[in-house]
């Protein structure tokens, strides 16, 4: 059976009249000796602080270092130590304290905060008991202070890790009830891992409405990563801590400027990793402004197209003419694009756009009963698709006012099936953004293929773009992503 050890920054933390438990000090441990040559040992660090460098900090550092089991471990630690980290993981957890904080009777004198108190996962108040072990779960540290507040809502406010020291000389404190039975419990042991050439972390949301990619076809990239070496592991919002763990970044989630998949792309970059779709791939796809204006400059054909502010919305109406397709800069899956039929369409949709930008794009209205897709992977066409307008309606995604919608059909090609114009065209647009993983639209028009958009996470679903490579989508996908990480570990040697 595992033995425990508990640390503490001063022999004097440990009161006399605490329970008679193995302590010794953070020095004693870092001197190594007999101690560090134990194997099964399960560590508690109930040092003063947890900061970087700090005893705290080394203590479990060194503990990792030592196959120790300890908390907190130095994940931990980092995601406690930013709020910026420690709210990724927060969602689940506020959609608990709210439903649970939101029960208490609210007056005009009622609190906007509240403090919890959290030890071994355990607190003082019967009823949010299942969030304090939540929490506990969520950062596994022996003492949290958190703070909710309400804005609308109840949420978490800050989260901070006390000392030992906190507690005072009471002997009859909570904690030690607590410890008595963490320390009962047999610790929970890491899913063994295999041994694997690479780590690549996919992060996808479980709860996105339109994902890039669906459930089975996850499944068929880890199946593909494992026949090739690679370790693939599916992450979260809430993984972003653990983000240098791996060796590479692939993003299966709608990306975005200015939110979580953008933050995930750079620091994935900044940590020398290989990312697809990587920040500046992003920056470029993302906003259609941008994309317009570099199309433009490298003569790629495209549908008429003008950027449009409040001083010059008539333009549209003089140089493209009805109907107008209205844009927003960011946007996917058929979001945020709408048709003006006439004056007073143009009018009115763009009034409300203008509100989210300052800038908007106009086009010209081209009807095809489908679009291209080409999809274009390290330079070189990966797929083909058509995808089809859903029915009695001009787009391939059509979103109700409820919030459902509905999609329309597809038909999958080979490569060599596809008009050569076409992918020449989505070739030289997909050059203009990058290396990665493109998704290329186009419609085909009397005049010769235009582009309508280069996406830079594009759809790929089982049994939608896997229709004619089948497994193979998925195992050229992975061996691009093995191909980067070889060339990076060639230069590094």
């Amino acid at each position: 059976m595992a033995e425990h050890l508990l640390l503490v920054e001063q022999q004097g933390d440990w009161k006399p009249g605490y329970p008679r438990l193995p302590v010794v000090t953070a020095r004693d441990y870092l001197a190594g000796g007999e101690l560090a040559a134990k194997r099964d040992l399960r560590v508690i660090n109930l040092c003063r602080s947890y900061r970087y460098l700090s005893l705290g900090y080394y203590c479990s550092l060194l503990a990792e270092a030592r196959g120790h089991k300890v908390i907190p471990s130095v994940r931990t630690i980092q995601e406690l130590s930013s709020r910026e980290i420690y709210e990724l993981a927060t969602e689940e957890l506020n959609a608990l304290a709210q439903r649970l904080l939101g029960r208490r009777k609210t007056t005009a004198l009622a609190p906007t905060a509240y403090e919890l108190t959290i030890c071994f996962g355990q607190c003082d108040v019967k009823e949010l008991q299942p969030l304090a072990r939540l929490i506990f779960e969520t950062f596994r540290c022996p003492i949290l202070k958190v703070e909710f507040r309400l804005h609308g809502s109840w949420r978490i406010g800050a989260i901070k890790a006390l000392p030992i020291t906190s507690i005072g000389d009471d002997a009859d404190s909570p904690l030690f009830t607590a410890l008595e039975g963490y320390l009962s419990k047999r610790w929970r042991q890491p899913r063994a891992r295999l041994s694997y050439r690479y780590d690549l972390a996919i992060l996808h949301d479980p709860a996105e409405e339109l994902p890039p990619s669906d459930s089975k076809a996850l499944a068929l990239f880890v199946k593909a990563g494992k026949a090739q070496g690679v370790n693939v592991e599916l992450i979260q919002r809430k993984d972003y801590g653990r983000l240098a763990e791996y060796d590479a970044l692939f993003i299966r989630e709608t990306t975005r400027i200015g939110h979580h998949t953008f933050r995930f792309a750079k620091k994935a970059d900044s940590e020398g990793m290989v990312v697809i779709d990587d920040p500046e791939s992003i920056m470029r796809c993302t906003n259609k402004v941008y994309l317009a204006e570099l199309l433009a400059a490298h003569r790629i054909p495209r549908p008429k197209t003008l950027v449009l502010r409040k001083e010059n919305l008539m333009d549209a109406e003089e140089q493209i003419g009805y109907p107008i397709v209205l844009k927003i800069p960011e946007g996917s899956f058929s979001r945020g694009v709408f048709k003006a039929e006439d004056h007073s369409g143009l009018t009115r949709i763009a009034a409300k756009l203008f509100k989210e930008s300052d800038l908007i794009l106009a086009q010209e209205f081209l009807y095809t009963p489908f679009d291209w897709r080409i999809g274009v992977l390290g330079r070189k066409p990966f797929y083909a698709c058509k995808y089809l307008m859903t029915r009695d309606h001009w787009q391939i995604v059509k979103h109700e006012l409820d919030g459902r919608h509905e999609e329309g059909g597809f038909e999958t090609l080979a490569v060599a099936d596809v008009p050569q114009a076409v992918l020449k065209t989505a070739l030289r647009a997909a050059d203009l953004i990058g290396d990665g993983l493109y998704g290329v639209d186009l419609k085909e028009t009397p005049a010769g293929p235009v582009v309508i958009e280069v996406n830079d996470n594009p759809s790929l679903d089982a049994g939608v773009e896997d229709k004619v490579l089948g497994d193979q989508l998925y195992a050229r996908l992975i061996g691009e992503l093995v191909e980067r990480l070889d060339r990076r570990r060639i230069r590094k040697a």
